[in-house]
């Protein structure tokens, strides 16, 4: 007899090393294979004498991926007690069944492309996110430039979590939505199939989100699917290639501390500096290009005033 859907017994807090075992760890699992691929994409623009990497942007890409990978790793444990711990409070808990991946993995991305959208209108979100932006070149190991405070936005989550999947589920969803992402920071593969291009975010899509012209600051927020930004309308079509980084580029590229945390800096010294509540609220969580621009036309204006 088929288990039923609804209503699966709780899962004791004491043995949760048992549903840490049952997870399958496919991040880790995947290393090796993504360090196979990047080294060949590494190999292969020095051979062709392509622009795609610089030496000192690579290496902080790799020296903040493994940072990720150290924090992932810490907080891993308590992020399992606390999705475990709200599981339990509910009573239409699933069981674990495998086809309950297909829903949670679309509603997981459904919320993925709000928790990234948010993180470019809001400052604060922004500073969690940054990091991912800061790279002057695209390639695979721009797919390693995760903040090592982005867990803040595991938030963003809850309502995946409060439908009830259950916590292998979840946990895999989490781990595939990320594993997805790696492919698509490349160069190398162009245009898809026109179907391929209309439902997922693909290499070119993705490229687009990554570039600094006004067209396409803002657009493309899907991570696995293209379709919640066709749908909200902020999809944009990759028209001419994509001039990458941020508005002030950071200028220690390999240094994992500076491309963390340069932002988060940034808005300390923004907040001290601003009179007034409403205004350091501003520069806590106003839109970062509106901030950028004033802050420009401040520099900008300084300079008259100097000349």
């Amino acid at each position: 007899m088929n288990e039923p859907l609804f209503g699966a017994p709780e899962i004791s807090l004491e043995n949760l090393s048992t549903i840490e075992q049952s997870a399958p760890n496919l991040i880790l699992w995947a290393v090796p294979v993504m360090l196979l691929f990047t080294a060949l994409e590494m190999f292969i623009t020095f051979k062709q004498e392509h622009p795609f990497y610089e030496k000192r942007e690579t290496i902080g890409s790799i020296l903040v991926g493994l940072g990720s990978l150290v924090v992932g790793a810490s907080i891993k444990f308590a992020l399992l007690y606390a999705t475990v711990w709200l599981y339990n409070q509910l009573p239409w808990r699933m069981s674990l069944q495998w086809w309950t991946f297909i829903p949670c993995y679309i509603i997981f991305d459904f919320c993925s492309y709000w928790a990234h959208r948010v993180s470019h209108e809001q400052r604060f979100w922004w500073a969690t996110h940054v990091v991912h932006h800061s790279g002057e070149h695209y390639n695979l190991t721009v797919s390693f430039r995760l903040s090592w405070i982005q867990n803040l936005k595991t938030i963003f989550f809850l309502p995946v979590a409060l439908i009830g999947f259950h916590p292998v589920v979840f946990f895999t969803t989490n781990q595939v939505a990320v594993l997805f992402q790696f492919w698509v920071h490349t160069e190398y593969i162009r245009r898809l199939p026109k179907w391929v291009e209309f439902i997922f975010a693909t290499p070119s899509n993705h490229r687009v989100h990554h570039g600094s012209q006004p067209k396409y600051i803002d657009r493309n927020f899907g991570a696995t699917f293209i379709v919640w930004d066709r749908i909200f309308g902020t999809y944009q079509p990759e028209e001419e290639p994509p001039i990458y980084g941020i508005t002030t580029n950071i200028t220690q590229k390999a240094n994992p501390f500076m491309i963390n945390f340069h932002e988060v800096a940034d808005i300390i010294r923004d907040v001290k500096a601003a009179r007034g509540f409403r205004r350091k609220l501003f520069f806590i969580f106003g839109s970062p290009i509106k901030i950028a621009e004033e802050k420009q036309q401040k520099l900008n204006k300084e300079a008259v005033i100097a000349d």
